[in-house]
């Protein structure tokens, strides 16, 4: 009995440490929609932040995984 409530614990962890993942999607829709307002109002400009684009990505995405991390080191933890 102890021990369902346990893994009762693991998964309901889990389960909130994955929304870390769907919030990261969220957060790389909102880099590259900032980043193509940017590009339309100035064109001339877009090619200069292409590497701020990709820094963004990178960082919204990692944070996704580190999550994604979190979630699968609760559920299968001893």
């Amino acid at each position: 009995m102890e021990g369902d409530i346990a893994q009762f614990g693991q998964f309901i962890g889990a389960g909130l440490a994955a929304i870390g993942s769907g919030l990261a999607a969220i957060g790389v829709g909102s880099v590259a929609a900032n980043y193509l307002s940017g590009a339309l109002r100035n064109p001339s400009a877009a090619a200069s932040q292409t590497a701020t684009l990709f820094i963004g990505l990178a960082f919204a995405e990692a944070l996704g995984i580190f999550s994604f991390l979190v979630a699968l080191l609760l559920m299968f933890a001893v």
